[in-house]
């Protein structure tokens, strides 16, 4: 039962533990809220971090999930620049890390999300060796973005991921000369494999950017303290004024881990393991956002998923879940992104090796197609380039879990709706 004089706890800021603050608000829970975040900005989003902010075409404001005063209306404590270094499941207990404030809660979400994988290359100490997660992350690059483009300067890529193929687009589009360097032979390979990752490829080619695939850096040479080229490992030494890592991100489960929390395996992704209703291994602690990792009905399979998507539909349903509703939690995955002229968006799960077909409707040549990633007929994943308004017929194609007509499904005559039983 859950009553006035319960208190629940929020740690992680970002938009996974707004939403759930919102939701609990929303859902008329008039408790304490308390909503802790370890960085001084209001919680945001991270889309723009990468695309519209990063590009210049929106304020910085822009990314906030709520204007700041938001939070005091609806009388949510948030705490700025706050670590919690421990929680004590016995006590039910938070610790401050800055002055070791304990706070009791009644339900506690983890929203501790992810943080970038370092390169453990020498050089990486030099202050032109960039990572982008964060929007202080996000305000230093812009600035480099900039200066580069303005004095024709190198941007060297570590990973062609999304992170990486959407900073190589805005630093093409400030003036830049970009490399990236990939250790596969296409980018995107474990999201979209070899078929759609080679699109990518061959957007990013026209456009100017220089791939080396087949290689990772060794090292990061310098001057000063500035970069002034960066290694890799058949030999290779690429100009650089700065360099990026977009290796991958890791989800921040050491506050889990230290609290005896169950984790899902780092073969399975990592992270913290949730049930289908977010809970984790402790039913008063539930988890969300990037660093949950959670069984997904629909395919089968346990999924730990780092997009946008997640978080905003993850931190609503895990503050549903933390006021007794019994709600599963079995949304399809969807991310997009927006690289020069492309806008794309990709529905499902199907990693390489989940899948015997790629069915193509409409003209990848002029890249305005939907691409269906299909197991003995049945839709895994569908992503619409350049294509808009198909997203929900897509999504139901997944949901039915049933086959379909693949010629029909590749015919663009045949309206989407007709092939959802």
């Amino acid at each position: 039962m859950v009553d006035a004089d319960q208190t629940f706890v929020i740690v992680g800021g970002g938009l996974a533990g707004a939403k759930a603050a919102e939701t609990l608000r929303t859902e008329g829970f008039t408790g304490r809220v308390i909503l802790i975040c370890d960085e001084r900005d209001h919680p945001y989003e991270r889309p723009p971090l990468s695309k519209g902010y990063l590009l210049g075409k929106d304020e910085r404001d822009g990314a906030f999930v709520h204007e700041p005063a938001w939070y005091a209306r609806h009388d949510i404590e948030l705490h700025l620049g706050q670590t919690v270094d421990a929680v004590d499941r016995a006590a039910k207990t938070v610790r401050f890390g800055d002055d070791g404030t304990t706070v009791h809660y009644d339900k506690l979400l983890l929203a501790t999300g992810a943080e970038p994988r370092r390169l453990d290359i020498p050089g990486t100490d030099l202050a032109g060796v960039h990572h982008l997660r964060r929007l202080a992350h996000a305000d230093r690059l812009k600035g480099v973005l900039t200066s580069l483009g303005r004095d024709n300067g190198h941007l060297v890529i570590a990973g062609a991921g999304w992170i990486g193929l959407e900073v190589a687009a805005a630093a093409r589009q400030y003036g830049a000369e970009v490399t990236v360097v990939h250790r596969g032979q296409t980018p995107l390979h474990s999201v979209l494999g070899p078929e759609l990752g080679q699109l990518f490829a061959e957007l990013h080619i026209e456009r100017g950017v220089r791939f080396h695939f087949g290689a990772t850096l060794t090292e990061i040479t310098g001057q000063d303290g500035m970069v002034l080229a960066a290694r890799t490992d058949d030999g290779e030494e690429h100009p650089a004024h700065a360099v990026l890592a977009a290796i991958g991100a890791a989800p921040r489960t050491s506050l889990a881990e230290a609290a005896g929390l169950e984790l899902a395996a780092p073969a399975d992704g990592g992270g913290v393991l949730v049930d289908e209703r977010l809970r984790t291994s402790d039913p008063d602690i539930h988890a969300a956002g990037d660093v949950a990792s959670f069984p997904n009905p629909l395919f089968g399979a346990r999924l730990r998923v780092e997009h946008w998507a997640n978080a905003l539909n993850g931190g609503p349903a895990a503050a549903r879940a933390m006021l007794g509703r019994e709600e599963v939690y079995d949304r399809v995955p969807y991310f997009f992104t927006d690289q020069y002229d492309l806008g794309m968006e990709y529905s499902g799960w199907a990693p390489p090796g989940s899948y015997d077909q790629v069915v193509i409707r409409g003209d990848a040549g002029k890249r305005e197609f939907i691409a269906f990633w299909v197991r003995e007929g049945r839709v895994l994943a569908g992503m619409n380039v350049n294509v808009w308004d198909v997203t929900d017929p897509i999504q139901r194609l997944i949901r039915s879990r049933t086959a379909v007509d693949t010629e029909a499904l590749a015919d663009p005559h045949v309206p989407l709706e007709n092939l959802v039983p």
